[in-house]
């Protein structure tokens, strides 16, 4: 660890050895926690990278992507860093930088300026610009807009997208301004890399995405099998997918699908996407990785796991947690699944998809506030739930009260709304916002799990996996 000056921020560094052991083995463990520039060739690679090994002297390891760039390095064509798995946005940093990460790599300086982030996140731009400084190096506005380039390398290493296309998709708002940037940052033309990256990519948009081993796939399968709805979602061996819904720069809503396969082999996923009209493609993208848990220090995770009293020998490796398209529909499916068995909290969600969820193609998308808010005033509202009426209010306090807002409003604002409390916001932001870090100690099947195996867990010592230690537990029933 060591103190960044002129901050509080405290960060992890690599420790060089470690990174030059896990390069000469091409540990796919410790993709994307940091990344090789050879000083002889100009270029930066992943650990994994299949090219000729270069000579220890002759490199040198950054924390970031965005950090060897600042260096004056460029991306590998062969290896392509901008595939790698993300690090956790909380390494390193303190919550706002955190969030501040979490709401630019989920499209939010795409959409609008660092100032309306600044007031969003509660702090002035000059700090957080300075936050940004400290930990990457870059701007806020910098590490975007490297993010967005990143991404449509990849578009054009992976997609037959036309680059105009690639620009839009990747949140550039002219083909001008992503052309310069791109000649600016690689030394080359979106064409001459496309020419450079030779094959062909498959027909339509399609692309893959890596995570590190070990990934439980059958456990995030079974667990989102055993939730799916039909008209929504659609789960089989080696893959998983659903229809979903997206706000876009220009005030509409993106509808689309995707369809995730598995590939151990490969440690990732083809992930083949459909959009019903062009538009940034990058937050839906990181939304995936996100319900796939792709990003996870899963080794990590389960090393400290393990050193749980009494758990060590009850761990299943590789557990990840199964995501939730967006935090509304999370807290839905809470407020529904309340009291209840899984099997009925899914007949609950299915017949809410199948009344006022909007077709979608042959299948319907889940309804948004918005919608649901609107159902709710028209006839007899939500009265085809076979529900409490309690809970059907509640469910129609939480439509309206998330319709009104703008912006989605954080979890912890949603226990102002009646009939909502602790538990069904810790869902949301475990399930519906990716949370490393939430314990769900009141839930009745973590309690039974933990009496009926004869444990007592502290759920401190899992800090900041706590959501991990739920799962855990759940995967034990």
């Amino acid at each position: 660890m060591r103190k960044l000056a002129g901050t509080d921020l405290e960060i992890e560094t690599m420790d060089p050895e470690i990174c030059r052991r896990a390069r000469l083995a091409r540990d796919s463990r410790f993709d994307g926690q940091f990344f090789t520039a050879v000083k002889t060739t100009g270029i930066y690679c992943r650990p994994i990278c299949p090219a000729r090994t270069p000579k220890e002297e002759n490199v040198t390891y950054f924390d970031s992507a965005i950090q060897a760039a600042n260096q004056g390095y460029r991306p590998c064509l062969r290896c392509r860093p901008d595939s790698a798995p993300a690090s956790f946005a909380w390494k390193g940093t303190d919550t706002t930088l955190e969030r501040a990460l979490r709401l630019i790599d989920d499209g939010a300086l795409i959409d609008d300026s660092v100032t309306e982030l600044s007031n969003q996140l509660g702090i002035g731009p000059r700090y957080l610009n300075k936050l940004f400084q400290a930990r990457l190096g870059a701007s806020p506005k910098q590490y975007a807009q490297y993010q967005q380039l990143l991404f449509a390398k990849s578009l054009l290493q992976q997609t037959r997208l036309p680059v105009a296309e690639v620009a839009l998709a990747a949140g550039f708002g002219s083909v001008r301004r992503f052309n310069d940037f791109f000649v600016t940052a690689l030394q080359l033309t979106p064409s001459e890399l496309r020419r450079r990256g030779g094959g062909s990519a498959p027909a339509g948009l399609s692309l893959f995405l890596s995570y590190r081993p070990p990934y439980d796939w059958d456990a995030l399968r079974d667990f989102l099998g055993t939730r799916l709805i039909p008209e929504l979602e659609w789960c089989s061996t080696d893959r998983y997918g659903r229809t979903f819904h997206w706000p876009s720069a220009d005030g509409a809503v993106l509808h689309g699908r995707f369809t995730a396969r598995h590939r151990p082999a490969r440690c990732g996923f083809e992930v083949s996407v459909a959009l019903d009209r062009p538009g940034a493609l990058l937050p839906i993208v990181r939304n995936i990785r996100r319900l796939l848990d792709l990003d996870a220090d899963i080794a990590r995770i389960d090393a400290q796991l393990a050193q749980i009293p009494g758990f060590g020998n009850r761990l299943r490796p590789g557990l990840r947690l199964p995501g939730i398209w967006d935090p509304f529909e999370a807290g839905v499916r809470a407020i529904l699944g309340q009291q209840v068995s899984v099997a009925a909290a899914r007949r609950l969600v299915t017949t809410l998809v199948r009344k006022i969820g909007p077709a979608q193609g042959d299948r319907q998308r889940f309804p948004s506030a918005w919608e649901m808010a609107s159902a709710c005033t028209e006839g007899n509202g939500l009265d085809f739930l076979k529900m409490p009426g309690k809970r059907r209010d509640t469910l129609k306090r939480f439509a309206e009260f998330y319709a009104r807002h703008p912006r989605a409003p954080e979890p912890e604002q949603w226990l102002s709304v009646k009939g909502i409390g602790p538990w069904t916001v810790n869902y949301a932001r475990m399930r519906g916002l990716g949370d490393s870090d939430v314990w769900l100690g009141s839930d009745l099947g973590v309690q039974r799990t933990l009496e009926r195996q004869g444990l007592t867990v502290d759920p401190q010592l899992a800090s900041p996996w706590r959501s991990y230690l739920t799962f855990q537990i759940w995967s034990l029933a």
